[in-house]
Protein backbone atom coordinates (compact mmCIF):
# COMPACT_ATOMS: atom_id res chain seq x y z
CA UNK A 1 0.00 0.00 0.00
CA UNK A 2 1.31 3.45 -0.95
CA UNK A 3 0.27 6.24 1.40
CA UNK A 4 1.93 9.54 0.54
CA UNK A 5 2.13 12.34 3.11
CA UNK A 6 4.29 15.45 3.40
CA UNK A 7 5.87 16.00 6.81
CA UNK A 8 7.11 19.42 7.88
CA UNK A 9 9.83 19.79 10.49
CA UNK A 10 9.81 23.28 12.02
CA UNK A 11 13.05 23.91 13.90
CA UNK A 12 12.71 27.14 15.88
CA UNK A 13 13.68 28.34 19.33
CA UNK A 14 11.51 30.24 21.79
CA UNK A 15 12.27 32.60 24.64
CA UNK A 16 11.25 31.38 28.12
CA UNK A 17 7.81 32.55 29.26
CA UNK A 18 7.22 34.84 26.25
CA UNK A 19 3.98 32.99 25.60
CA UNK A 20 2.14 35.36 23.27
CA UNK A 21 5.23 36.02 21.17
CA UNK A 22 6.01 32.32 20.99
CA UNK A 23 2.46 31.43 19.97
CA UNK A 24 2.67 33.99 17.17
CA UNK A 25 6.02 32.51 16.18
CA UNK A 26 4.55 29.02 15.85
CA UNK A 27 1.67 30.42 13.83
CA UNK A 28 3.97 32.06 11.28
CA UNK A 29 6.22 29.04 10.87
CA UNK A 30 3.35 26.56 10.77
CA UNK A 31 1.62 28.58 8.05
CA UNK A 32 4.89 28.63 6.15
CA UNK A 33 5.22 24.84 6.40
CA UNK A 34 1.63 24.31 5.23
CA UNK A 35 2.23 26.72 2.34
CA UNK A 36 5.25 24.60 1.38
CA UNK A 37 2.95 21.60 1.08
CA UNK A 38 3.12 19.96 4.51
CA UNK A 39 0.25 17.75 5.63
CA UNK A 40 1.67 17.23 9.14
CA UNK A 41 3.73 19.95 10.85
CA UNK A 42 5.94 19.04 13.83
CA UNK A 43 7.03 21.82 16.21
CA UNK A 44 9.55 21.57 19.07
CA UNK A 45 9.10 20.68 22.75
CA UNK A 46 7.82 23.45 25.08
CA UNK A 47 7.82 25.83 22.14
CA UNK A 48 5.02 28.00 23.57
CA UNK A 49 6.34 28.52 27.09
CA UNK A 50 10.03 28.15 26.32
CA UNK A 51 12.30 25.68 28.02
CA UNK A 52 12.10 26.82 31.67
CA UNK A 53 11.83 25.31 35.16
CA UNK A 54 10.53 28.14 37.36
CA UNK A 55 7.33 26.51 38.63
CA UNK A 56 5.74 29.73 39.85
CA UNK A 57 6.43 31.59 36.62
CA UNK A 58 5.26 28.67 34.50
CA UNK A 59 2.10 28.24 36.57
CA UNK A 60 1.02 31.79 35.78
CA UNK A 61 0.92 31.17 32.03
CA UNK A 62 0.42 27.39 31.79
CA UNK A 63 -2.66 26.34 29.82
CA UNK A 64 -5.27 23.62 29.95
CA UNK A 65 -5.21 21.21 27.05
CA UNK A 66 -8.16 23.04 25.50
CA UNK A 67 -6.53 26.45 25.97
CA UNK A 68 -5.50 29.17 23.51
CA UNK A 69 -2.57 27.28 21.99
CA UNK A 70 -4.57 24.21 21.04
CA UNK A 71 -7.35 26.44 19.72
CA UNK A 72 -4.87 28.36 17.56
CA UNK A 73 -3.19 25.22 16.25
CA UNK A 74 -6.60 23.66 15.52
CA UNK A 75 -7.52 26.72 13.48
CA UNK A 76 -4.29 26.38 11.48
CA UNK A 77 -4.91 22.67 10.96
CA UNK A 78 -8.48 23.29 9.83
CA UNK A 79 -7.45 25.96 7.33
CA UNK A 80 -4.82 23.64 5.82
CA UNK A 81 -6.80 20.41 6.30
CA UNK A 82 -3.71 19.01 8.01
CA UNK A 83 -2.24 18.32 11.43
CA UNK A 84 -0.07 20.27 13.88
CA UNK A 85 2.10 18.64 16.55
CA UNK A 86 3.90 20.61 19.24
CA UNK A 87 4.65 21.15 22.91
CA UNK A 88 3.64 23.54 25.70
CA UNK A 89 3.29 23.71 29.48
CA UNK A 90 -0.04 22.23 30.53
CA UNK A 91 -1.72 23.02 33.84
CA UNK A 92 -4.18 20.55 35.34
CA UNK A 93 -5.25 21.72 38.77
CA UNK A 94 -2.02 22.47 40.64
CA UNK A 95 0.05 20.13 38.47
CA UNK A 96 2.22 21.21 35.55
CA UNK A 97 3.09 18.88 32.69
CA UNK A 98 5.55 19.01 29.80
CA UNK A 99 2.84 18.29 27.26
CA UNK A 100 2.60 17.65 23.54
CA UNK A 101 -0.50 17.43 21.40
CA UNK A 102 -1.41 16.50 17.86
CA UNK A 103 -4.36 18.48 16.54
CA UNK A 104 -6.33 18.15 13.34
CA UNK A 105 -9.13 20.14 11.72
CA UNK A 106 -11.58 18.96 14.38
CA UNK A 107 -9.33 19.43 17.42
CA UNK A 108 -7.01 17.32 19.53
CA UNK A 109 -6.38 13.76 18.37
CA UNK A 110 -3.44 13.01 20.70
CA UNK A 111 -2.74 14.37 24.20
CA UNK A 112 0.57 13.28 25.69
CA UNK A 113 2.41 14.21 28.89
CA UNK A 114 6.16 13.62 28.87
CA UNK A 115 6.80 10.38 30.72
CA UNK A 116 10.56 10.59 31.27
CA UNK A 117 11.56 13.97 32.66
CA UNK A 118 15.11 15.09 31.93
CA UNK A 119 17.36 16.70 34.56
CA UNK A 120 15.81 19.92 35.95
CA UNK A 121 12.46 19.20 34.33
CA UNK A 122 11.85 17.12 37.47
CA UNK A 123 11.78 20.36 39.47
CA UNK A 124 8.86 21.87 37.58
CA UNK A 125 6.76 19.10 36.09
CA UNK A 126 4.81 16.07 37.22
CA UNK A 127 5.55 12.74 35.56
CA UNK A 128 3.38 12.04 32.54
CA UNK A 129 0.43 9.77 33.27
CA UNK A 130 -1.42 9.31 29.97
CA UNK A 131 0.52 6.39 28.52
CA UNK A 132 1.65 6.25 24.92
CA UNK A 133 -1.29 7.05 22.65
CA UNK A 134 -1.68 6.50 18.92
CA UNK A 135 -4.35 7.94 16.62
CA UNK A 136 -5.65 6.90 13.24
CA UNK A 137 -5.69 9.60 10.57
CA UNK A 138 -6.41 9.62 6.84
CA UNK A 139 -2.65 9.45 6.28
CA UNK A 140 -1.89 6.60 8.65
CA UNK A 141 -1.51 5.90 12.36
CA UNK A 142 0.43 8.49 14.38
CA UNK A 143 2.16 8.16 17.75
CA UNK A 144 3.54 10.91 19.98
CA UNK A 145 6.28 11.26 22.60
CA UNK A 146 8.72 13.99 23.72
CA UNK A 147 12.51 14.29 23.54
CA UNK A 148 14.12 12.26 26.38
CA UNK A 149 11.44 9.59 25.95
CA UNK A 150 13.46 8.40 22.94
CA UNK A 151 16.22 7.29 25.32
CA UNK A 152 13.89 4.54 26.57
CA UNK A 153 13.60 1.86 23.92
CA UNK A 154 10.22 0.64 25.10
CA UNK A 155 8.53 3.89 24.05
CA UNK A 156 9.03 3.66 20.30
CA UNK A 157 8.63 -0.11 20.29
CA UNK A 158 5.33 0.09 22.17
CA UNK A 159 3.80 2.64 19.82
CA UNK A 160 5.03 0.68 16.83
CA UNK A 161 3.38 -2.46 18.21
CA UNK A 162 0.18 -0.46 18.69
CA UNK A 163 0.19 0.25 14.96
CA UNK A 164 2.02 3.57 14.59
CA UNK A 165 3.36 4.28 11.11
CA UNK A 166 4.81 7.64 12.19
CA UNK A 167 5.98 8.80 15.61
CA UNK A 168 6.17 12.58 16.03
CA UNK A 169 8.67 13.81 18.61
CA UNK A 170 8.78 17.46 19.70
CA UNK A 171 12.23 17.92 21.23
CA UNK A 172 14.54 20.43 22.85
CA UNK A 173 17.77 18.51 22.35
CA UNK A 174 20.54 19.54 24.74
CA UNK A 175 24.03 18.37 25.66
CA UNK A 176 24.40 16.50 28.93
CA UNK A 177 23.58 12.85 28.32
CA UNK A 178 26.39 12.50 25.77
CA UNK A 179 29.76 14.25 25.57
CA UNK A 180 29.52 14.76 21.82
CA UNK A 181 27.37 17.60 20.46
CA UNK A 182 27.41 16.86 16.72
CA UNK A 183 29.24 14.48 14.43
CA UNK A 184 30.89 15.47 11.14
CA UNK A 185 27.51 15.42 9.38
CA UNK A 186 25.87 17.69 11.96
CA UNK A 187 23.91 14.90 13.67
CA UNK A 188 23.56 15.04 17.44
CA UNK A 189 23.66 11.76 19.42
CA UNK A 190 19.93 11.89 20.12
CA UNK A 191 19.30 11.84 16.39
CA UNK A 192 21.49 8.78 15.95
CA UNK A 193 19.36 6.96 18.51
CA UNK A 194 16.20 7.85 16.60
CA UNK A 195 17.72 6.50 13.38
CA UNK A 196 18.49 3.16 15.01
CA UNK A 197 15.06 2.86 16.62
CA UNK A 198 13.21 3.69 13.40
CA UNK A 199 14.96 0.77 11.74
CA UNK A 200 14.52 -1.69 14.61
CA UNK A 201 10.83 -0.88 15.14
CA UNK A 202 9.93 -0.30 11.47
CA UNK A 203 8.38 3.13 11.91
CA UNK A 204 8.94 6.67 10.67
CA UNK A 205 10.24 9.06 13.36
CA UNK A 206 9.93 12.84 12.93
CA UNK A 207 11.92 14.93 15.44
CA UNK A 208 11.66 18.74 15.53
CA UNK A 209 14.06 20.38 17.99
CA UNK A 210 14.65 23.85 19.31
CA UNK A 211 17.94 25.29 18.07
CA UNK A 212 20.37 28.02 19.06
CA UNK A 213 20.74 29.95 22.30
CA UNK A 214 17.51 30.72 24.16
CA UNK A 215 17.33 31.58 27.83
CA UNK A 216 19.98 29.61 29.70
CA UNK A 217 20.24 26.84 27.10
CA UNK A 218 22.15 26.16 23.91
CA UNK A 219 19.99 23.76 21.91
CA UNK A 220 21.40 21.26 19.44
CA UNK A 221 18.90 21.50 16.60
CA UNK A 222 19.64 18.57 14.25
CA UNK A 223 15.95 17.96 13.50
CA UNK A 224 15.42 14.83 11.40
CA UNK A 225 12.89 12.65 9.65
CA UNK A 226 13.87 8.97 9.56
CA UNK A 227 12.27 6.22 7.49
CA UNK A 228 11.46 2.70 8.78
CA UNK A 229 14.66 1.32 7.25
CA UNK A 230 16.81 3.69 9.31
CA UNK A 231 17.57 6.11 6.47
CA UNK A 232 17.33 9.89 6.73
CA UNK A 233 14.47 11.30 4.69
CA UNK A 234 15.23 14.85 5.90
CA UNK A 235 17.93 16.52 7.98
CA UNK A 236 19.79 16.90 10.10
CA UNK A 237 18.82 20.56 10.04
CA UNK A 238 21.49 23.06 11.20
CA UNK A 239 22.52 22.82 14.84
CA UNK A 240 22.20 26.49 15.76
CA UNK A 241 19.75 28.04 13.27
CA UNK A 242 16.02 28.23 12.69
CA UNK A 243 15.13 26.05 9.72
CA UNK A 244 12.28 24.22 8.05
CA UNK A 245 11.95 21.18 5.83
CA UNK A 246 8.97 19.59 4.10
CA UNK A 247 9.42 16.07 2.79
CA UNK A 248 6.99 13.70 1.08
CA UNK A 249 7.19 10.11 2.26
CA UNK A 250 5.17 6.92 1.85
CA UNK A 251 3.80 5.85 5.23
CA UNK A 252 2.94 2.51 3.66
CA UNK A 253 6.66 1.71 3.90
CA UNK A 254 6.23 1.24 7.66
CA UNK A 255 4.14 -1.88 7.02
CA UNK A 256 6.38 -3.15 4.22
CA UNK A 257 9.49 -2.74 6.40
CA UNK A 258 8.16 -5.40 8.77
CA UNK A 259 9.30 -8.03 6.26
CA UNK A 260 12.94 -7.82 5.13
CA UNK A 261 13.25 -11.12 3.29
CA UNK A 262 11.70 -14.53 2.75
CA UNK A 263 12.64 -15.66 6.26
CA UNK A 264 13.28 -12.24 7.84
CA UNK A 265 10.25 -10.67 9.53
CA UNK A 266 11.42 -8.73 12.60
CA UNK A 267 7.93 -7.95 13.88
CA UNK A 268 6.70 -11.54 13.53
CA UNK A 269 10.00 -12.92 14.86
CA UNK A 270 9.49 -11.39 18.31
CA UNK A 271 9.44 -14.10 21.00
CA UNK A 272 6.31 -13.00 22.80
CA UNK A 273 6.25 -16.36 24.55
CA UNK A 274 9.36 -15.21 26.44
CA UNK A 275 8.92 -11.45 26.80
CA UNK A 276 6.58 -8.55 26.19
CA UNK A 277 5.84 -4.91 26.94
CA UNK A 278 3.05 -4.03 29.37
CA UNK A 279 0.94 -0.90 29.26
CA UNK A 280 -2.14 -0.35 31.41
CA UNK A 281 -2.68 -4.06 31.86
CA UNK A 282 -2.25 -4.92 28.18
CA UNK A 283 0.70 -6.97 26.92
CA UNK A 284 2.30 -6.37 23.53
Amino acid sequence: MVNKVSIGLVQIGSEPLAVEENRDLTTRWTERAFNMGADIVVLPEMIIHGYAFDWRALAESAEPVDGPTVKQWTSLAAEANGYVVGGFCERDGESLYNTAVAVGPDGTILHYRKTHLFANEKIAFHDGNLGFPVAHTRFGTIGLCVCYDLRFLEVVRLMALKGADLICVPTAWLPGYDKERWDAEGMCPQGKGAVLQANLSQVYIACASQAGRHGAFDFLGSSILVDPYGKLAAGPLPGSEDAISVTEVDLGAAKRAQVRGELIAPRADRRTDLYGIWENGLRY
